[in-house]
């Protein structure tokens, strides 16, 4: 099973977020996670908001 770190790690790795990742993350973040996975998630959304990770769904509506 897929785990939260790995869908952020691939991420910050590549600098983008796809919509399939981030439909990913929404189903993963329903389920039980530890620490680890919740540190991962925050990272993601840091990296975010500073633009070092860019979200494909923000640019298909022009955000």
């Amino acid at each position: 099973m897929t785990r939260i770190r790995d869908v952020v790690q691939k991420a910050l790795a590549t600098g983008y977020l796809t919509v399939e990742a981030e439909n990913q993350l929404r189903v993963l973040l329903t389920t039980r996670y530890d620490m680890e996975d919740l540190n991962a998630f925050m990272s993601l959304q840091e990296a975010a908001m500073t633009g070092k990770v860019k979200q494909e769904s923000r640019e298909r509506c022009g955000i």
